[in-house]
């Protein structure tokens, strides 16, 4: 009597995932960047951040630099890691093959983003505990609002890699493509000049950037000055990005090579 082995979705993803940080540990160039880029960010950004004009923010060096070293753990743990990774099994022929069995479309790319939101995590907290103590950024007034801003952005970044991955014919085209909104992100979304000190048209235009969003409310809930209706704004302007992407991963998604 033949028995059928019975899977989940979570256990489908957990086996995925497990391959995933297999062959994530094999680019030693993805990993580099991923584990290390953000971490240099805080040493980098303080002397700037002190150098700043903050009266009348409602900021300090802390609530500057924490903001902007987990904004740039999700640009190059998720986003430009991510976007690789999706060419290169899209490329390899690892979605193709992986559309064949069980795995239904969102657990397949749900499974290989897994691995570069744990690494995102996991910066997100090494870099808030390493902050605090060493630049004394202090504890976030509402964390509430810090937990939601990091979340909204592994899963708009996650979205976002999927789409950049769509139009990219190669690994390092994927690097090149996905260069623009990083850049974009690092000058508009407040990372290198907060938002609070931009005169207020261009702070406005700013704030309908991708990572605006995340880094107000992450910023907002550490220094403890974001209103709720602006909370609410920013989670606005992060769903619609998010929903969005979800709708161009939809609707242009490529799962085979594009020779």
């Amino acid at each position: 009597m033949s028995t059928v082995a019975v899977t989940t979705p979570a256990g489908r993803l957990r086996a995925l995932a497990r391959a995933e940080m297999t062959l994530l540990g094999r680019s030693k160039g993805t990993l580099f960047a991923a584990l290390f880029v953000p971490m240099l960010i805080p040493l980098s950004m303080q002397q700037t951040a002190k150098d700043m004009d903050l009266k009348g923010t409602g900021l300090d060096v802390g609530s500057v630099v924490l903001p902007s070293a987990l904004g740039f753990s999700l640009l190059f743990a998720v986003y430009s890691a991510l976007t690789g990774v999706y060419v290169a099994r899209r490329e390899e022929l690892v979605l193709k093959r992986l559309r064949t069995g069980e795995l239904r479309d969102p657990e397949i790319l749900a499974g290989a983003a897994l691995p570069s939101v744990v690494i995102a995590i996991v910066q997100c907290v090494v870099l808030a505990v390493g902050c605090a103590v060493l630049i004394d950024a202090g504890a976030p007034s509402a964390p509430h609002l810090v937990v939601l801003g990091v979340v909204a952005g592994l899963v708009m970044f996650a979205a976002l890699a999927a789409v950049t991955g769509s139009f990219a014919r190669s690994t390092e085209s994927a690097q090149v493509m996905s260069m623009p909104l990083i850049f974009v992100s690092m000058i508009g979304s407040g990372l290198f000049v907060p938002l609070e000190v931009m005169p207020d048209k261009l702070a406005t235009v700013c704030e309908l950037l991708p990572l605006s969003p995340v880094i107000e409310l992450i910023r907002g809930g550490w220094a403890g000055h974001l209103s709720a209706a602006d909370a609410l704004g920013a989670v606005a302007t992060a769903v619609a990005w998010t929903l969005l992407s979800v709708f161009a991963v939809r609707r242009w998604f490529r799962w085979e090579p594009r020779h």
